[in-house]
């Protein structure tokens, strides 16, 4: 194979977690042009994945929401004359556009085999995210050597964080800790008052700054929990592209945080992290990067399987893990 295409999936984390597919093709196929194709919310993070040749933007809600741009999509992927599409995602559309598109090896997940060449059979998805998706290549008979989510830090973004960060009073040398409190879920979200305690016990026992990241619209649920801790934290909610982010992470003492895309992109890039899990299983979604990893999960009865109650009133899942809980794992982390 010479120009491969892969499917890819919609959610961020996912997206770290697909990285490892890309890896194994490129080793399998070292001459290989490898093409993604994504939609636009994952684009960025994929464009630090060094496996990743070239990015095709899928924009299912934008662009191609009508039947003609469809149509026009795919016949630019039939001039780009794949050799092989992998597709990690069950979209019929998907599966359906690939088909269309004349490309002819077809290998992967979908809901009409029909429309594949070597549909990939999973009794069962209750596995890690990142073997969910290599089982795509496993069933294709590629060998995998290698289950390591990898990003890779840009200078230029390494160089406009250590300069917000300086403006922001945190010299180049000096350590901090990054508190990531966003999420696109709020039953993922461990409480404002659970964060602000841990954000002073932090910064009370340890001298080091705290740092809250996340995107614009978390600038107030930051500045909510630095009021209620009563410290002078910074915040840099909406202020930081994600390669600036990636840069931030790689250089904090531990990040701490949620299960969220900033989590799996920060031990992606070896970043040490804390990973609070309450209505996901951890060993579904835990990071797969290469920094030192402590996990707080605590089985409730009720999240024994990934959650999805949305309207939980009282998300005793996320808030069985303490404060003590996470200073302890802090310790251990740093030992």
């Amino acid at each position: 194979m010479n120009n491969i295409l892969v499917v890819n999936i919609n959610w961020l984390g996912d997206a770290v977690f697909s990285i490892p597919v890309f890896k194994a093709l490129k080793k399998t196929y070292p001459q290989a042009r490898i093409t993604c194709l994504c939609v636009p919310r994952v684009k960025e993070v994929l464009q630090y994945c060094p496996y990743v040749d070239k990015i095709i933007i899928y924009d299912e809600r934008g662009k191609h929401r009508f039947l003609w741009q469809k149509l026009k999509l795919i016949m630019y992927l039939r001039k780009e004359k794949f050799d092989a599409a992998f597709l990690l995602h069950r979209s019929m559309t998907r599966s359906l556009m690939v088909f269309l598109a004349g490309i002819p090896l077809r290998i992967g997940y979908g809901k009409f085999k029909s429309l594949l060449t070597n549909p990939i059979e999973m009794k069962s998805e209750d596995i890690h995210r990142c073997d969910y998706y290599l089982k795509v290549l496993e069933g294709y008979g590629i060998k995998v050597q290698d289950r390591v989510c990898e990003l890779r830090l840009k200078q230029e973004d390494m160089q406009a964080m250590d300069s917000k960060l300086n403006k922001a009073g945190i010299a180049l040398a000096e350590n901090y800790v990054v508190l990531n409190a966003g999420g696109n879920w709020e039953l993922k979200r461990w409480s404002i008052d659970s964060f602000a305690l841990l954000a002073k016990r932090l910064n009370e026992e340890t001298g080091l700054k705290i740092v809250f990241p996340g995107a614009s619209k978390d600038k107030e649920y930051c500045q909510s929990i630095a009021q209620t801790a009563g410290i002078n934290a910074v915040i840099l909610a909406g202020e930081t592209s994600l390669g600036e982010s990636l840069a931030l992470y790689k250089r904090a003492e531990v990040v701490i945080s949620g299960d969220s895309g900033p989590l799996h992109m920060a031990h992606s890039v070896g970043a040490d992290v804390i990973g609070i899990f309450g209505p996901t299983r951890p060993e579904i979604t835990g990071p797969r990067g290469r920094g030192k990893l402590q996990i707080l999960f605590k089985d409730v009865g009720c999240n024994k399987a990934p959650c999805y109650h949305l309207a939980c009133a009282n998300n005793i899942c996320m808030q069985s893990v303490t404060v003590s809980d996470v200073l302890q794992a802090f310790k251990r982390i740093r030992s």
